[in-house]
């Protein structure tokens, strides 16, 4: 039976950056990214791709993996599970810049990705 969707943040770990005065690209791909459908119970198999800009933070990968796997057995819809680790890692983040491309594999068919983006407002 699979979990119901909840928020893994807790999880996520921080080092400082480096280099907070200047912009930078950071691309992490994640190619083993597994979640279960909520309708059928049936795995889904897909790759993440987190691209940002930091700001004052850069996420630490070990925790990101941990992240990732809490999600193997989680019951929930391509859409949400895009915008929710969006919102996680902007939430502990705090990037200036950031999208989630998540690319799953085929199922009856059928392939889809979705992609969710975040941006700082700057004040006009």
């Amino acid at each position: 039976m699979a979990q119901q969707a909840e928020s893994f943040r807790h999880i996520l770990e921080t080092f400082e950056n480096q280099y907070p005065d200047r912009d930078y690209t950071i691309e992490i791909i994640c190619p083993e990214f597994t979640s279960v459908c909520p309708r059928t119970g049936q795995p889904d198999f897909g790759t993440i791709t987190i691209t940002y800009c930091p700001d004052k933070l850069c996420v630490e990968l070990k925790s990101l993996k941990f992240y990732l796997q809490a999600y193997r057995n989680v019951g929930i819809f391509y859409e949400h599970v895009t915008n929710r680790i969006l919102d996680d890692l902007v939430a502990v983040l705090r990037p200036r810049w950031m999208k989630v491309v998540a690319d799953f594999r085929p199922r009856g068919g059928i392939t889809t990705r979705v992609s969710a983006q975040y941006q700082v407002e700057t004040a006009g």
